[in-house]
């Protein structure tokens, strides 16, 4: 088949590879236009735009919005058979979605209907799921509401941050989506309604979201710590100015919500129920660092709390 591939950050790059060394044929990328990066505010390429770019020959599309004019045009113009998506971040309307015949067929990283929404991943970690996955399914008004075509899964580890889980669904997830345009053009594949019930919704998590509620039991704040890793990063306070919390250690250790406890090689902090060890933060304005490394920096007294 003739392919468009939209996507925008690095995850959606793999399964752009993937489309590549497959048997389709990719005539054009479509991406976010590129975006401000760095301290020096500059105007950078989205992961995707710099792979094709790379690869030479491809078509780069940058509408501001898919219901641009012009880029309606230029699409009806190239003539897709389908267009698979992976976190493209644009919102397509019907006559996009028109265009190809075999429609949008969007990777989404959960076992759909669970966590509808930009940030699947991260939802299932700071839910406690034991489990999640992927889904490919044609693109339909409805957020994530449409037909599912193939679905895989993957247990979510007790460290794992969202940036591992995306990593390894990324991979898994790519080669699904490669075997569900195989299954389309082989028209031996049949998309199913999602069912009615075991909806979920999963909105971008932002950086108020991202708050360490200390008086939450361990369990809680060690799920959105690793939820949270690598964006936007968990944090709290500490001494009126904001520290990223990006790892913590469960303990059997006891000590008051906020109340810290710090030896040459450990820095442990009390929650709800049991303490967690900070193992890696990151103060306002610095590099991320080892906790040990941070309590010694900045000299803790028996007054210091977070959160406070």
């Amino acid at each position: 088949m003739r392919v468009v591939f939209a996507g925008t950050p690095e995850p959606a790059v793999t399964a752009l590879r993937a489309i590549v060394a497959s048997r389709h044929e990719l005539v054009a990328v479509v991406t976010r236009p590129d975006a401000p990066a760095g301290r020096g505010r500059k105007l950078v390429a989205s992961p995707v735009a710099q792979y094709a770019e790379e690869l030479g020959g491809i078509e780069i599309l940058k509408p501001v919005k898919p219901s641009d004019p012009e880029f309606l045009a230029r699409l009806a113009e190239i003539a897709p058979d389908c267009c698979p998506v992976v976190a493209y971040g644009g919102l397509l309307p019907q006559a996009a979605l028109d265009i190809p015949k075999h429609g949008w067929v969007n990777l989404h990283f959960s076992v759909l209907p669970a966590w509808r929404g930009a940030a699947p991943v991260q939802h299932s970690i700071i839910a406690g799921d034991d489990v999640t996955g992927a889904s490919t399914f044609r693109i339909v008004k409805a957020l994530d509401a449409g037909p599912v075509f193939g679905v895989l899964t993957e247990p979510i580890g007790p460290t794992d941050t969202s940036g591992d889980l995306l990593a390894r669904l990324a991979e898994s997830g790519s080669k699904l989506l490669v075997d569900t345009l195989d299954g389309i053009e082989d028209g031996i594949l049949q998309a199913q309604e999602q069912p009615a019930d075991g909806v979920s919704l999963a909105p971008k998590i932002n950086v108020e979201d991202a708050e360490l509620d200390l008086t939450a039991p361990a369990l809680r704040v060690d799920r959105l710590v690793r939820g949270c890793n690598p964006a936007p990063g968990a944090w709290t306070t500490f001494r009126g100015e904001r520290l990223k919390v990006l790892a913590v250690r469960l303990t059997e250790d006891e000590l008051k919500p906020g109340e810290l406890q710090a030896t040459k090689s450990s820095v442990v902090i009390g929650t709800g129920s049991k303490a967690v060890e900070l193992l890696t933060v990151q103060p306002q304005g610095k590099k991320p660092m080892a906790a040990a490394d941070w309590a010694r920096g900045i000299r803790l007294t028996d007054e210091d709390r977070l959160g406070e």
